[in-house]
């Protein structure tokens, strides 16, 4: 069988969803370019030479979960520009667990210089865009990334999205939101 040969940009891709992967089950500190390039079918000299540093993938895959976050609000605030869609299309990004997890990482990592930067800007970006996408006040956006934040931590403790583990407390939280 003839294998097709991948181009240093899809390759990247590969390295980056293996890294949403591997950051989202173990964290910044805890994650090994090695395993992120067993996961993607390279070889972690590759990765080094497509990313640097392991920090640098850690701000490539940060950039790429704040990516898709922004672009599910934008793709929903074309249907309807409230915090209603919004909110509708973070619920959907409670299926992919990973991505929240990821940017839980970054907070977590922030003592890390350009991580902490990284993610206080990022955060930030979500937070204006959201604003700016459904002209929302300060107090309703609040309202809206707090909302976020705690199904972003419910989903790390995978009580919310695929499969949840039933708790009584999250039942309670999730009706009252």
């Amino acid at each position: 069988m003839t294998r097709t040969r991948l181009t240093a940009a899809e390759r990247g891709e590969e390295v980056l969803q293996a890294a949403i992967t591997a950051f989202g089950e173990s964290g910044y500190a805890g994650t090994k370019t090695d395993e992120i390039a067993r996961l993607a079918g390279v070889s972690q000299p590759y990765v080094i030479r497509l990313f640097g540093t392991k920090q640098q993938l850690f701000l490539a895959t940060l950039e790429r979960v704040c990516d898709e976050i922004e672009q599910a609000f934008r793709t929903a605030a074309e249907r309807k520009s409230d915090l209603e869609s919004l909110g509708d299309a973070f619920n959907q990004l409670l299926v992919r667990r990973e991505l929240l997890v990821v940017l839980l990482h970054g907070f977590a990592a922030s003592a890390e210089p350009a991580i902490g930067e990284a993610s206080r800007e990022r955060f930030g970006g979500i937070y204006r865009l959201v604003r700016d996408l459904t002209n929302s006040s300060p107090e309703e956006t609040r309202e809206f990334m707090a909302t976020g934040m705690l199904l972003t931590v419910m989903a790390a403790m995978q009580v919310v999205g695929p499969n949840p583990v039933a708790c009584t407390w999250a039942t309670d939280l999730l009706e009252n939101l």
